[in-house]
């Protein structure tokens, strides 16, 4: 149940707040100043609260500033029978949700009490998938190549240079990516992520830079590009080594000039976009092959990072089955399943081409084929070695 706090020092408006609101099925509590306001959002939590601006002791736009670093999630909507323009726009500036004047119409405050339900909701929901996002990115294990590019990460993530990463294909090198972009001081803009190995040769243009209706066949409305989505984030270019020549010409002439044209437009577009590429690609010998830009290789490859293959980091297999048994049962919604001892040396034993990737989709065979704990007879019968 959505819970509400009403702080007014006039009774009677609090009241009637109130009965309209429990009417409505939400959870009332009342404050009659602004400190006992601070007061019961330090001790609860609270999705939305209606506060009066004109009040003795405190002021209602200072306990919004003060409310602000208490409970910054949560939705204030100023409520006063003084309000003029000015003060509403004063009291968005300082985080309200929205300002309704006193007495209140009860149609318009019903209707701002559930939109302001709704951006706490997504809020709260936002954050949810941000930490989960984050969970599923984090790299595993110990070991010593591991480290390395960890090490590597914390040192250019603060910075705006741009990264290639390279490596076999399920070793994790959008993980790396992940990691480089919530280190940085981009991890508040969008994190844009494009698969050049998945779109067409023929596409590709559109979909990295956009373009103008009636600029081909298809083109029925206006599109806007990855470049200009990832505008103030990040934009990672993976399998870039599958790129077209056309293609990485036009990449180029952006990562140099910080400006992109959409695909039969003429206006010249800035964008502020940091750009992180990966490939399991031998660059150097696509170059060589032409196949692949040399001055383009030397724009992105600021700073390199080799993410090793699980054949090289075996010491972290057993906390990879860890980590998978883990996030398997979560989605399962069951009670995650334990790996023998004997399990454990023998995945540890086997050849992995596949790298993370097929250790996670050969974790999740083990725990809807294998018993609990999981043996090493299971790992012989199931591993499809």
């Amino acid at each position: 149940m959505p819970r509400i706090l009403i702080i007014d020092d006039e009774k009677a408006i609090r009241y009637t707040l109130k009965e309209i609101l429990e009417f409505e099925s939400y959870q009332v509590d009342q404050a009659e100043d602004g400190p006992a306001g601070l007061d019961m959002l330090i001790k609860d939590k609270y999705d939305v609260v209606l506060c009066d601006v004109k009040m003795p002791k405190m002021d209602g736009l200072e306990v919004l500033e003060r409310a602000q670093k208490i409970a910054p999630d949560t939705a204030f909507i100023m409520v006063s029978a003084h309000g003029n323009i000015e003060m509403a726009v004063d009291a968005t500036k300082k985080g309200a949700f929205d300002f309704i004047p006193k007495p209140p119409d009860l149609n318009r405050l019903l209707v701002t009490v559930r939109n302001a339900l709704d951006r706490t909701k997504l809020v709260t929901e936002t954050k949810t998938l941000k930490k989960k996002i984050a969970k599923s990115s984090e790299m595993v294990g110990t070991s010593a190549p591991l480290q390395a590019v960890r090490t590597a990460i914390e040192k250019v993530a603060p910075t705006d240079a741009r990264v290639l990463v390279t490596g076999p294909n399920g070793a994790g090198k959008e993980m790396v990516a992940r990691q480089i972009h919530e280190l940085s001081n981009r991890a508040g803009g969008p994190m844009v992520e494009v698969n050049c190995a998945a779109i067409p040769s023929e596409l590709i243009e559109s979909e990295l830079f956009g373009h103008e209706k009636g600029s081909f066949t298809s083109a029925v409305k206006q599109r806007i590009g990855k470049f200009e989505q990832a505008d103030g984030g990040t934009l990672f270019l993976d399998e870039i080594g599958d790129m077209s020549l056309s293609a990485q010409a036009k990449v180029l002439r952006a990562l140099q000039e910080n400006k992109i044209t959409r695909v039969g437009g003429e206006k010249e577009i800035s964008v502020n976009v940091r750009v992180v590429a990966a490939t399991n690609k031998n660059l150097l010998q696509e170059i060589a092959d032409r196949n692949f830009r040399e001055d383009l290789y030397h724009r992105l490859s600021v700073i390199l990072i080799q993410v090793p293959a699980l054949n090289d980091r075996r010491d972290d297999i057993p906390a990879l089955v860890e980590k998978f048994l883990g996030d398997i049962g979560n989605d399962y919604g069951t009670k995650p399943k334990k790996m023998s001892p004997e399990g454990m040396a023998y995945l540890q034993g086997l050849d992995w081409r596949g790298n993370i990737r097929e250790l996670r989709n050969v974790v999740e065979r083990l725990v809807i084929m294998g018993g609990d704990p999981i043996t090493e007879d299971d790992a012989k019968s199931y591993a499809g070695k």
